[in-house]
């Protein structure tokens, strides 16, 4: 009953959202790069961020650290989906939240590099995450995926809190009743990309610090793929890698 409270809620703050959406005009209009024909909502996947806050009003404020680094980046992600911020307060919001993600999983007491690969792995997957929404769908099945797999482990390792698992993966399933179509509803936008992907990559390390497994890291494997084989793509072809593009391997298999 929680949880088809929580699902029902999730759906009425969303239906909420696309109202605000359309009456502040936030919208993702389509351009050369674009895999979208029409002017669609932006900014849907912020539902990921209330099936979290849920949560952790619901846990009695479990992992705080790790929330305040989720809020700093939710915010200056949807901010940024608005009016486009500087690439400098940007940076600075994703070091500050991945440094409260790192407090919260306890690598300040490890060995420097601990919290050096944290970092880089982090940064390296949540910008890989925003890199790959872009087909109706995409971000949704596969968090939907990776968020299902750590559920299983977790019914045997222990390693989270459960809820906070189900909670999030209620806000992708209310995300994907409205983007998974031929003409989406809506879409992620960066609030919804980094933010998903900040909830799951602190699933999983709390995952391989508990299990000492780096083998758990494979259930980001396929972002990973698509991400890495871009950027070594695109600098044999010697293309600034930093300019907007189309040549993802999943645009190639959804577009072409």
């Amino acid at each position: 009953m929680t949880y088809l409270l929580v699902l029902i809620a999730l759906f009425i703050l969303e239906l909420v959202y696309f109202k605000v959406a359309d009456r502040f005009n936030i919208i993702d209009k389509p351009n050369e790069r674009s895999s979208h024909s029409s002017i669609t909502l932006r900014g849907g996947g912020v539902v990921f961020y209330f099936g979290a806050l849920i949560y952790f009003i619901y846990s009695g404020f479990q992992y705080p650290w790790f929330f305040v680094g989720l809020t700093l980046m939710t915010l200056v992600s949807f901010l940024d989906d608005i009016f486009t911020l500087s690439n400098k307060i940007r940076l600075l919001i994703h070091f500050s939240s991945v440094l409260l993600m790192a407090y919260q999983l306890d690598l300040f007491d490890m060995p420097w590099y601990y919290l050096l690969i944290g970092f880089i792995v982090v940064v390296g997957v949540i910008n890989a995450y925003n890199f790959m929404d872009g087909i109706n769908g995409i971000t949704a099945c596969y968090s939907l995926a990776v968020g299902g797999l750590l559920m299983i482990v977790n019914q045997q390792m222990n390693f989270i809190a459960k809820d906070l698992l189900i909670f999030s993966m209620l806000g992708v399933l209310v995300f994907t009743f409205f983007n998974f179509r031929t003409t989406a509803k809506c879409f992620a936008g960066d609030v919804g990309s980094v933010t998903i992907a900040y909830i799951l990559l602190f699933a999983l390390g709390l995952l391989i610090l508990t299990t000492g497994n780096l083998i758990y890291i494979l259930f980001l494997v396929v972002y990973g793929v698509d991400a890495v084989w871009t950027i070594v793509r695109r600098l044999l072809r010697k293309e600034n890698i930093f300019e907007a593009h189309r040549s993802h391997l999943y645009q190639f298999l959804g577009n072409e």
